[in-house]
């Protein structure tokens, strides 16, 4: 073999340092950060969904740079069992947690939740407020299990409000102690006096000192969950007598026994005089406000250290809620109302847009899980929606499905681009048009019966699949 001459291996050297870097050797893809804002109880009712009553100006900054998903839905309308499933990427029968008091690694000791994936890749993992549902007792081994310590999580926290931020300057009960949660307060204190505040000021700080090390945040928010409760400069926002109350139609029809009124949430509700329901909407909409304001500190975090370019952000409520219709102001039904929720996903390379598809909140570990170029496990119930974040006019899912039980009863429901049906345990069955009553007032069940047959099967199917599918 004959050796290159000196001076021609000093010009092939001089040559390969010259190159761009790339040119010889590909440098590794760096990490991409996700931040997961997670809000209890948040319905559309923001801004950038159309509702211009409520102010939420951080979160429509959110909005401008982000997908928006219109028709986004939970597979079970209440915390726990919301998150247990988006989080794990499976379905509430497949997760066995339908309540918010089981805990789910009491039913899947082993499985590999959302932030466990990426926290396994090399992210740094922390979770302030509430990301999964967090439970009373102060048991060490018992708080490890509801926020998924140390198995999703090198760290999580929660937070309590100040003593300052205790004192009501206002505010009244709503049921004279019937609901002892159904209870509003215009607090005293600042921001940063309140659970949310000392979030947005944990995950900001938390954010500044990883610097370069990629990471897993979640940001909890507690608010606009009840008690109804805020700084008061957030109330002032919103006059007395000022918000349009829902008024349902005159020919609206009776709902099932068991879609509202269980428990004894429904007589208390049906109490509410137009002051109660003034009152509620007010301070439901003064906690929203409050969240916004977190949120957007922790967006300017991510403007002032330049991180758009590198993190995926994802804003969710963990599902719907009630204002008064159908005379309910809460969650847990099966109307449209409780089971959808808002959605923003902002990522890298991602234009922003408005996706009218139906998407399935069980579809979001796939779909992170491929903007980080990971390999999901293979037994998830969901589907990646990554074609609509690179086109939001594509088409959606067939269908989403829903379910809440009663005690030992349950129902199901399945909501398709026209449609949502839902079947009870008891018998009852329900179905709405959405192409002439987005509200659904009104079930017309009983007028379509091949609609109701044909969405009956589709239902009975996916049932079906979950159950085989258990783990």
């Amino acid at each position: 073999m004959k050796f290159l001459k000196p001076s021609l291996l000093l010009a092939l050297i001089g040559y390969l340092a010259a190159l761009p870097v790339g040119a010889h050797a590909a440098a590794p893809a760096k990490k991409l950060n996700v931040l997961l804002i997670a809000v209890d109880d948040l319905r559309d009712t923001l801004g950038c969904y159309g509702h211009a009553a409520v102010k939420t100006p951080h979160i429509d900054r959110l909005a401008a740079r982000s997908v928006r998903f219109d028709r986004a839905y939970v597979q079970y309308p209440v915390c726990n069992a919301s998150r247990s499933s988006f989080l794990t990427g499976l379905r509430p029968d497949q997760t066995g947690v339908t309540d918010n008091s089981t805990l789910l690694r009491d039913r899947l000791p082993d499985v590999v939740t959302l932030p466990q994936l990426l926290k396994d890749d090399g992210r740094h993992a922390a979770a302030f407020g509430k990301i999964f549902h967090l439970g009373g007792g102060r048991d060490d081994a018992l708080r490890a299990k509801w926020v998924d310590l140390p198995r999703s999580w090198h760290a999580a926290e929660s937070f309590q409000a100040t003593p300052l931020g205790r004192q009501k300057l206002s505010g009244r009960d709503l049921t004279q102690g019937k609901l002892a949660w159904c209870n509003w307060g215009a607090m005293a204190g600042d921001d940063d006096d309140q659970p949310d505040g000392q979030i947005a000021r944990a995950v900001s700080a938390e954010i500044e000192k990883l610097g370069d090390r990629p990471w897993i945040i979640g940001a909890g928010f507690m608010k606009p969950h009840d008690p109804f409760v805020a700084p008061k400069k957030y109330f002032d926002l919103y006059p007395e007598g000022a918000l349009t109350l829902h008024r349902p139609p005159g020919d609206q029809t009776p709902a099932p026994p068991l879609a509202v009124g269980f428990g004894g949430l429904g007589a208390a509700f049906a109490q509410f005089t137009d002051r109660e329901r003034d009152e509620f909407l007010r301070a439901y909409y003064a906690c929203t406000t409050f969240m916004d304001a977190q949120v957007g500190r922790v967006l300017a975090t991510l403007d002032r250290l330049h991180l758009w370019e590198t993190t995926i952000v994802i804003f969710l409520g963990d599902h719907g809620y009630h204002l008064g219709e159908r005379a309910w102001w809460n969650k847990n039904t099966l109307f449209d109302r409780s089971c959808r929720a808002p959605l923003l996903i902002a990522a890298p390379g991602i234009k922003p847009g408005v996706a009218r598809g139906l998407v399935e909140f069980v579809d979001l570990y796939p779909t992170i899980a491929e903007l980080c170029g990971l390999t999901p496990p293979p037994n998830l119930a969901g589907q990646s929606f990554r074609p609509l974040l690179r086109n939001p006019s594509s088409p959606g899912k067939p269908a989403a499905f829903t379910l809440v039980k009663r005690g030992t009863s349950r129902g199901d429901s399945i909501r398709t681009d026209r449609w949502r049906f839902t079947r009870w345990s008891d018998g009852a069955t329900e179905l709405y048009d959405h192409t002439t009553d987005p509200e659904e007032d009104r079930n017309v069940a009983s007028t379509e019966p091949a609609v109701v047959r044909d969405l009956g099967r589709q239902l009975s199917a996916a049932l079906d699949s979950s159950a085989r599918s258990k783990l």
